[in-house]
This record gives C-alpha cells, structure tokens and sequence, in this order.
C-alpha cells in the first residue's frame, strides 16, 4: 500500500511529493494527463512572489530557475533588474518599497514551472504516474482508495487532492466549496491586431480591461458581464476579437489567433482543507480570480505547509492530530488572499465611483507604510502562524537565508550555546544572529529565544523532527 496519493500532476502535486520524500514518506503521483508538455494552460505567465521564491531557495531550487532565465528570450524572466515589484488591481508597487533582505520573485510559464519541479521530485525518487485519470475514492478504516478510470484502483494511508478547482477529489470527500460566483469574464489569447495603435492598453477602461502588452504576443480582456458561459467550449477567434471591440469601443481585426482561455472571479474555498484521510491543496482547497498573481503561490505554500507534516504522522513520528494545524494554519491564509483579490476585481470595475476610489487608492499606495503592507500581502510576506508568540520570530519566515535541500528542520544558534542530538532530521546551524530559533522545514520558525535560554526547545523540536527527535 502507498503511503500517500497526489492526485494532480501540476506544480503543487509536483512540489508536495517532493516534500513528503524529503519528510521519509513514499508518495505516488497519479495525473490524468498523457504527460505532454501543456502549453495550453501557459497562457499569460506565472508569477512566483517572494515568499515561494524563499521556500524555492530554502531547497536549493534557485540554480535550477536561474538556469531557466539565463536560457529564456524574455519570456521567463527575474523580476529583481524591473521596478514593478507587482501591482494592486493595475496600481504599481515598486522595488524600492521592498524591506531589505526580501527575495526576488520572477515571472514563467507554468509548463516550465511544471518541467522543474517535475525533474526535482522524480530526481528524488517520486513515483509519476500518467494517463490515470481519478474518478472516485472510498475512505477505509486505515486508508484511502482512489477509483480509477476503467474500474482499477490504489490504495495509500492518506491521499491528496491536488486535482484543480472543479477537483473531484474535493467532491467525492463530500467537502463543501462555498463562495461567490463569477461577476465578470476574462480572456487572454495569442492574438495579433491588424492595427495594434488602435488599442489603448488600460486596466481601468469605460468598458473593462484591455490589455496588448502585459505578455508579449498576447492580449487580455476583462467584461464585467456576469461570468462565462460554458469555460470547455474553445475560444474563437471571433469572440476575442468581439471582446476586444467592446471594451476598446473600436472595431478591430485580428491577423493572428493562436488560441485562448477564459478565466473569471469565481471566488470559493473549501471549507476544510482535511476529511478523514483525505486532504487538499492548491485550487481544489481555494479558488479566486487571476488578478495579482496570488493563486499558483497560495497553493505551493499549502504543499510546503502540508508536506512535512503529512510526512511525519505517515512514519508513526507524529499523532494524526498535526494534520488538523494544516487548515488551522492555511485556511486563514487562504480567506485574505480571497479577501484581497474580491477587492482587486471590485477596483477594476468601470464607472466613475470606481474611478474616484482607484485615485484615492493611489494617494493611499503613495504612503511608504501603506505600500510596504500591500508588497508585503501580495507576497506572502505578512504570513504570522502564531500571531499569540511570546516571540515575535515564532510562526514568521526565518529571518535568514537558509538552504534546506534534504527538507529537515534547523537550529539556528552560536556555536556552543544551544547543542541538539543530530538525530538525522534536525541540524544544527551556527550563525551569529542575535537570537537562537528552531526552523520548520517549511521555513517558519517553531521556537525562539535569547541565546542561553531553552525553554520550550525540546517540545518543538519534538513538533518538527517527530516523538525520537532531537533533545536538548
């Protein structure tokens, strides 16, 4: 029997198995997929902010996309030689604002997000299974059974619905998926305009967005029309044009369509990101509109969350109980990134209030403070899982660049003040920082103190490493 199921392929499955090997665990990737490379879902590019960019380095994935953008012709490219450090429903937010120290995000398409990650996990030892397409499951006593198409099944002690936002994973587990419905109709297409001057480029227009310039070769659109129809049916030609025609106000021909997707502000999160032996992440737990980039990251710090901890409760290392601070801890997360992208698809909406309230957003976004909030939410960076900490470094991102690459945990201390029985999953760190603290191998810190000061240590370290972890 496996130790754990990944249903979904895709960057957040990927990146999940990768850390339930690094935590000990035997994961299998089952995808429905045929194993091509999809550039059908790379439209637009994914952008990678600053927090998953830390989480990246801290398992010494950085050389592998920095590889990526020396070879790149603009397409995937590092964010850190630009000013716009990102944008809050179309209003800049600059590099200058970023508190010192913060990593660097960048910008690809998914499907060489996806290729990375793919040869990380299976370089580990990841099993990947193709064309196994998940129909239904069945929870047993002590597993979880996993239905395939054609009547065959798997059986694991957990499984993992990384299967998307329409995932049947969640449906099948019986979790609810409350939220809003779609208010308006995106569209980005590889498409050409015959006369491209005819077309303002604007996020805030009398008729919605329009965009020729965001990704080179492409263009987007944005009606607030009440959502899309059928999102299976192909996009044509004639209705990219027609979009671009009515948010634009001019009529416009295409020279070149090379295809598209829809996208919309269907806003919903589960509202349980664990049932019985079966779990979630990335869009099968949460869904929102594209706008700020936000998505493809909330679902990779879910993996980096769930991974380590889903690892030790399958050794026997861990009470099943550690599974219940996964939705504790990244359903919260999850609510304000659906909180700020309502709020960012509310401010693009055109009128005239609208208008008046993106001003004042503006003067807002001008107030060196304000921004630094908004960096800092658009990033990931304002994450505290312990905001109650009688220290403030416990449940905040370590406060120095670590590496990680075998995922154990770390314990930062000067040299011989603070000693830990290497056991295997926690190390030892010798840095002169002014602090000693315990780090997750996820990154966030579990448990800090002055140097000298141990109160506390060997219950986190008990937490990170398991029952046989290190002592003090």
């Amino acid at each position: 029997m496996n130790d754990v199921i990944i249903v979904g392929g895709g960057p957040v499955g990927l990146l999940l198995a990768g850390e339930l090997w690094l935590a000990g665990a035997d994961p299998l990737v089952l995808e429905a997929g045929d194993g091509a490379v999809r550039r059908s879902r790379s439209f637009g590019l994914r952008g990678i902010n600053g927090r998953t960019s830390q989480s990246l380095r801290l398992r010494g994935l950085t050389e592998a996309f920095s590889k990526v953008q020396k070879e790149a012709s603009g397409v995937s490219r590092l964010l850190k030689g630009n000013r716009a450090r990102g944008h809050f429903a179309g209003l800049p937010l600059v590099e200058n604002e970023v508190p010192s120290g913060a990593a660097g995000g960048f910008v690809l398409e998914q499907h060489v997000l996806e290729r990375i990650l793919a040869d990380w996990a299976t370089g580990l030892g990841v099993r990947v299974r193709t064309d196994c397409e998940v129909v239904d499951l069945v929870q047993e006593d002590s597993a979880v059974r996993a239905v395939l198409a054609g009547g065959r099944s798997e059986r694991a002690v957990y499984l993992v619905g990384c299967d998307g936002g329409r995932s049947v994973v969640r449906k099948r587990a019986g979790i609810a998926f409350p939220g809003t419905d779609a208010t308006m109709t995106g569209r980005v297409a590889a498409a050409e305009l015959a006369d491209p001057g005819a077309v303002r480029s604007t996020m805030h227009g009398p008729g919605g967005m329009v965009h020729t310039s965001l990704v080179s070769g492409e263009i987007s659109t944005m009606e607030f029309d009440g959502g899309p129809g059928d999102r299976d049916t192909p996009l044509t030609a004639e209705e990219m044009r027609a979009s671009i025609s009515r948010v634009a106000g001019v009529d416009v021909e295409l020279v070149r369509f090379g295809g598209g997707i829809r996208f919309s502000d269907n806003t919903r999160q589960a509202a349980t990101y664990r049932q019985g032996r079966v779990l979630l992440a990335g869009d099968a737990a949460h869904v929102h509109s594209p706008i700020g980039g936000q998505g493809l990251n909330l679902g990779l710090q879910d993996a980096m969350n769930l991974g380590w901890k889903l690892g030790l409760v399958v050794r026997g290392l861990a009470p099943e109980s550690l599974l219940d601070t996964y939705t504790a801890e990244r359903h919260p997360v999850g609510e304000r990134v659906l909180r700020n992208t309502r709020a960012q698809v509310a401010l693009l909406r055109p009128g005239p209030q609208v208008a008046a309230l993106r001003e004042v957003m503006e003067e807002t976004l001008a107030i060196p403070a304000a921004k630094r909030h908004f960096i800092a939410m658009g990033n990931g960076a304002d994450i505290d899982y312990a905001p109650d900490a009688v220290h403030p470094l416990i449940g905040r991102f370590a406060p120095l660049p670590l590496v990680s690459e075998d995922g154990r945990a770390l314990l930062v201390a000067r040299d011989g003040e603070v000693h830990a029985a290497a056991n295997g999953h926690v190390r030892l760190v010798e840095a002169n920082s002014d602090q000693a603290f315990l780090v997750r191998p996820d990154g966030y810190v579990a448990w800090a103190a002055p140097h000298g000061e141990t109160t506390g240590l060997t219950e986190a370290l008990a937490l990170v490493a398991g029952t046989d972890g290190a002592g003090v």
